[in-house]
């Protein structure tokens, strides 16, 4: 294990979120996470979205690519797929998430390649000043919904789950010692990780608040009579619930990632080999194409 301190995850650039925003604890349960594992940051590469959360990649000292809105995943799959020895890190909101990106969700679920998802979810668009999110709770008010949000919202939780994940948890924001074991659990598992995490807009949303949370979340890993190894029982518990709940949720100890299980693929990562043609093997296949 190296020596890495939080200074070295840790940049220049200014933070551009409101003061109390909930993705500042993610950000240092992200951070204390990396420092305590001892990954070094050029073993890290962060993709992140469109929204508030998508700054994420600004502030860590990593490899960092920020792409269009919706596309967090499938960049970050190719990037694992590429370089698997890389620690890939996706990170984005509930916008782009489980809206323009919802598909690219439940493809990255089923397939289960090794990148982490983190997801902070504050049920609002907080970047374009607060219209209804696809999680956004039936009834909620705002400025572009004055008489109340009459869509359904998305459940994330349930979404993974019966997509087929098989590392499923939820954290709170305010709660880092929490978030910060399961990001440290996404990391270790083998196959894809999804963590939502509940993360207030301070400015936006004043429903799903910070004392709105603390008076609501049910901790399923103070629970000692819950085992997160069924898959049936995570979706009731968090059917049960309404999906207010934090903790490890779903994990199947019997997970094979995607890079291990596609027959043929290399250990050695692309991304590291030489990919140069001879003379002669550049004759060879323009050869088979006459």
């Amino acid at each position: 294990m190296e020596t890495v301190t939080l200074q070295d995850y840790k940049t220049s650039e200014k933070s551009w979120w409101c003061p109390g925003c909930g993705d500042f604890g993610v950000l240092a349960a992200l951070q204390k996470t990396l420092v305590k594992l001892g990954i070094p940051p050029h073993r890290v590469a962060i993709v992140a979205g469109i929204g508030c959360s998508g700054k994420m990649g600004n502030y860590i000292n990593s490899y960092n690519i920020h792409v269009v809105h919706g596309r967090t995943l499938p960049s970050a799959l190719g990037v694992k797929l590429a370089n698997r020895d890389l620690l890939v890190i996706a990170a984005g909101g509930d916008g782009d998430g489980f809206a323009i990106g919802m598909n690219h969700f439940v493809h990255a679920v089923r397939r289960n390649i090794g990148v982490k998802y983190i997801v902070m979810d504050n049920h609002i668009y907080g970047l374009t000043k607060g219209q209804n999110s696809p999680t956004s709770d039936q009834g909620q008010k705002v400025k572009a919904a004055p008489f109340g949000n009459v869509e359904s919202p998305v459940r994330p939780l349930s979404l993974a789950l019966t997509a087929g994940a098989t590392y499923v948890a939820q954290g709170f924001s305010s709660n880092q010692a929490q978030l910060a074991r399961l990001i440290e659990g996404a990391i270790a598992h083998p196959g894809f990780a999804f963590v939502n995490v509940l993360s207030p807009c301070v400015t936006y949303n004043k429903i799903n608040t910070y004392d709105f949370y603390k008076q609501m979340l049910y901790d399923l890993d103070a629970d000692k009579d819950y085992l997160p190894d069924s898959r049936g029982r995570a979706i009731s518990a968090v059917l049960e619930r309404e999906e207010l709940v934090t903790g490890l949720i779903y994990h199947d100890p019997g997970s094979v990632a995607y890079e291990d299980a596609l027959p043929g693929f290399s250990q050695e990562p692309l991304a590291g080999r030489d990919i140069t043609l001879g003379e002669a093997e550049f004759e060879e296949l323009l050869a088979s194409y006459r």
